[in-house]
């Protein structure tokens, strides 16, 4: 299990109330159960810009509540999923250290598994009012039933990405971005699964293999999934002499590919959350030519929640943060294009009108390619059991070979 350091502060922290206590408080009741307190937010903290957005903005948010927020930054969620998991184990079924995670996916299924969400509160949430709550990118998560346990918090989809100043054309289809590979040696690589963005990219050669999402939609199938795979891991083999540093090693994480990629050491790159590429160019990391862009087969599209884990020390204190995150306020700062630039979850038709306009009024980033473009030709993400039988067999099939 992947340990964490903790500051001792998040080790000593008061118990809240009993879980099965908040949900027959009046919302007023559960604020002040909350103040004075703190939450432990764990998130992945590989941008800066998020990172500024979750301590700075959020952190601002909840300070009128007398509640402070820590953020603990992780390099991978399975960090923050292993420490819930290892607390499960050893008893502490009430402190737990974990208060809230930024969470989608395989996670999101581990910690459902094992019945480590809590679950059943969403609707004590004021700002529920502005969620489509049966909408299938809130409701499902990679195929499985959200059922109350998880809160929505950006949506997201694929995009890649190059230098217009080297490129006139890039190639818009997986196909002509393997054709790209082969003809331009050492200009194209992609981290190794398990890195989500990684594993995007993986599972994107994957439906090209098998004609498109279709025949890999719904329940695992063992006799499709060999059949799809043993010709994904050829090409993928046979693509390795072609890629940076001949294949001979990959990316350990998307940080590592965008540094790549503004070093000129790659001419190719991508981001599930292209806004990146914005935030990258006003950093001074990328120059401002830089352009992200779909594919015409389109690109895998997902949202992302917040959960609170069942033994959560905190658990009034995290649901005042959701809360917050879900604002009208919140969504809007955090789509601003030099502050994150992602996707809103909110339906914008039940905002105020002011809102409404303020969204509207919002700028686009030249770099970051228009989330409506992306979204004509967004691509479905598979179930968790799909998606850990293709990054095992990666894995054992390309990555060890």
């Amino acid at each position: 299990m992947t340990r964490i350091a903790l500051p001792l502060a998040l080790c000593l922290l008061p118990l809240a109330a009993p879980a099965e206590e908040l949900t027959d408080l009046s919302w007023e009741e559960i604020v002040e159960e909350a103040r004075g307190g703190e939450v432990n937010f764990f998130l992945w903290g590989g941008a800066d810009n998020i990172n500024r957005y979750v301590s700075e903005y959020l952190g601002g948010l909840l300070a009128p509540y007398d509640i402070t927020l820590n953020r603990v930054g992780l390099t991978d969620t399975t960090e923050a999923v292993n420490l819930v998991l290892g607390e499960k184990a050893a008893g502490n079924d009430e402190g737990g250290a974990v208060d809230l995670i930024w969470i989608n996916g395989e996670n999101f299924r581990t910690m459902m598994e094992a019945d480590l969400a809590y679950c059943g509160y969403t609707g004590l949430l004021p700002n529920a009012q502005y969620v489509d709550w049966q909408s299938p990118a809130v409701a499902w998560d990679f195929g499985l039933e959200t059922a109350g346990c998880e809160v929505p918090w950006s949506g997201a989809q694929f995009a890649f990405a190059y230098d217009s100043a080297r490129m006139d054309e890039p190639p818009r289809s997986i196909e002509a971005i393997l054709d790209f590979a082969r003809a331009n040696p050492g200009q194209f690589t992609y981290p190794a699964p398990p890195d989500f963005n990684g594993a995007a990219f993986v599972r994107h050669v994957f439906y090209e293999v098998a004609g498109g999402p279709e025949p890999l939609l719904g329940p695992f199938d063992r006799e499709v999934f060999d059949a799809v795979a043993e010709e994904t891991w050829a090409l993928l083999n046979d693509l390795e002499p072609y890629l940076w540093r001949e294949g001979r090693t990959y990316p350990t994480s998307i940080t590592q590919l965008q540094t790549l990629f503004a070093n000129g050491e790659v001419a190719l790159s991508f981001e599930y959350n292209p806004s990146q590429f914005g935030a990258g160019v006003e950093a001074g990391q990328f120059p401002d030519t830089i352009r992200s862009y779909g594919l015409e087969g389109g690109t895998l599209a997902n949202t992302s929640f917040t959960l609170i884990p069942y033994n959560a020390a905190n658990k009034a204190a995290a649901l005042v943060l959701q809360n917050l995150i879900l604002s009208p306020e919140a969504q809007l700062e955090k789509a601003r294009p030099e502050v994150w630039g992602a996707a809103p979850v909110l339906v914008e038709e039940r905002l105020p009108e002011e809102m409404q306009a303020a969204f509207a009024a919002l700028p686009s980033h030249p770099s970051v390619v228009p989330v409506a473009e992306l979204a004509e030709h967004a691509l479905p993400e598979l179930s968790a059991d799909w998606i850990a039988a293709i990054e095992a067999g990666w894995i054992a099939r390309v990555g060890n070979e």
